[in-house]
């Protein structure tokens, strides 16, 4: 039986969420649950997630629980607690997986020493897929992890993973390292990665899940990249996570 739980943290996300809950309807296998973690959605997000819980019950054991604090790491660590599995992968909303999903994440961190994996993101929408920022995005786990933390790159197999990038992780690895870090707004997906790869290696899967382009739409192609690019610069100079949530609106 499959050892991984799917954790996806949700906040008014209905016009994305139905799409993503039929693809995992379809993996092969299944995953061992799915924890459903609403941070106070004020759309009908919390109604979709329930009809899934209610009518996919036979086939998937999917539970739908709510935060009294919205934030995604709080959201995601409450899943991580509720989980069931060993391998925890933590999925965003707007993003679609492959169904060899399970598959693929157990047989990546089945390899010697590795305790951490993602994917490669290919942002689209619909009828434009955005080959540069997916480009930067796939460089960006190899030259960001070089340039934040070259020793860790070269002795310990770091790179860094944000989250459209369905990040996975051996569950006793998660919580050695205490989870996500709960004060951070936003980059609690690479502040993980720099506290695990001490417990071992993290690779990047060469397959690929498709991320959600609405930020592109709704900031247009020069601001997206410049606030996208430059995020990652500035978390790696010193820049708190706090002062830049500022600059990253929650876009649904």
């Amino acid at each position: 039986m499959s050892q991984v739980s799917i954790i996806m943290p949700l906040l008014n996300e209905a016009d994305v969420l139905d799409r993503t809950l039929r693809c995992l309807t379809i993996l092969d296998p299944q995953p061992k649950d799915i924890l459903l973690i609403d941070g106070g959605s004020s759309d009908t997000t919390v109604a979709i997630a329930q009809h899934y819980a209610e009518n996919y019950s036979q086939a998937i054991k999917i539970s739908v629980l709510t935060t009294a604090d919205c934030g995604r790491a709080i959201q995601m660590n409450q899943g991580a607690a509720a989980a069931t599995g060993e391998i925890l992968c933590f999925l965003h909303a707007d993003t679609l997986v492959p169904d060899d999903l399970v598959a693929l994440i157990t047989q990546t961190l089945a390899q010697p020493d590795v305790v951490c994996g993602g994917f490669i993101a290919l942002m689209s929408g619909g009828q434009i897929t955005r080959w540069g920022i997916s480009c930067q995005n796939y460089l960006k786990t190899y030259y960001g992890a070089l340039i934040a933390r070259p020793y860790l790159f070269f002795c310990k197999g770091f790179r860094v993973l944000f989250g459209d990038q369905v990040m996975f992780c051996q569950r006793q690895s998660f919580w050695n390292c205490g989870g996500f870090d709960t004060s951070l707004p936003i980059m609690e997906d690479a502040d993980l990665c720099i506290r695990i790869v001490n417990q071992g290696k993290i690779r990047l899967v060469n397959r690929i899940v498709h991320t959600s382009d609405r930020r592109f739409v709704k900031w247009g192609a020069f601001k997206a990249t410049a606030i996208y690019h430059s995020m990652g610069w500035l978390w790696i100079m010193g820049v708190p996570a706090s002062f830049l949530k500022r600059f990253y609106e929650e876009i649904r």
